[in-house]
């Protein structure tokens, strides 16, 4: 059992039956009555999405995951392939599956897996990935760091702000949880 208060984003519960994860949660103290957690919830074999209010310390059932470190591989198709770092078994995800992370995973990064019954039901991301620009707008000598942004495409198709003295072909550190530019590498 886990209690309400300790939810946390990629948290697994079960509820009716059915196994969730917790993909967003606020903590709300009104002035009167009793505290409560705002939860979106998602339910991992069909997708679906719904929010769901719980009063602050109630108990919930936690959905026991397992999580397997690999290395993801390349793309094939709608299809991604990683290897357990363990056992070099490759495993096939679906984009689906993969969904908003897919925009951070480059060829040979390491990452974790979690798998719930032998299915594989979402990615851990590390906090920050090191990717490559792909396409932007040539810096300009006396583009500074305190100055503007314009938009840079990664070699993931991920587009965001960057500082104007990024240049193509550079490696920038990434925010995985913001998706916002951090720093040159």
């Amino acid at each position: 059992m886990i209690s309400t208060n300790d939810f946390h984003i990629g948290v697994t519960i079960e509820l009716e039956g059915e196994v969730f994860t917790v993909t967003d949660f606020q903590h709300v103290k009104p002035g009167k009555g009793g505290a409560f957690v705002r939860t979106k919830l998602k339910n991992i074999e069909t997708g679906h999405q719904f929010n769901k209010t719980f009063r602050a310390g109630e108990k919930v059932k936690q959905a026991h995951v397992e999580t397997r470190d690999v290395q993801f591989l390349y793309r094939s198709g709608d299809e991604f392939v990683f290897m357990d770092l363990d056992t070099y078994e490759q495993s096939y995800l679906d984009r689906e599956t993969v969904e908003d992370t897919s925009d951070y995973l480059s060829e040979n990064q390491k990452l974790k897996i979690q798998f719930y019954k032998e299915r594989a039901i979402g990615i851990q991301l590390p906090p920050n990935v090191e990717l490559k620009i792909k396409d932007t707008t040539p810096g300009v000598k006396g583009n500074t760091v305190s100055g503007g942004t314009k938009p840079a495409e990664l070699e993931t198709g991920l587009t965001l702000q960057v500082p104007l003295f990024i240049n193509e072909g550079e490696l920038i550190r990434v925010d995985t949880r913001s998706g916002e530019y951090i720093e040159r590498v």
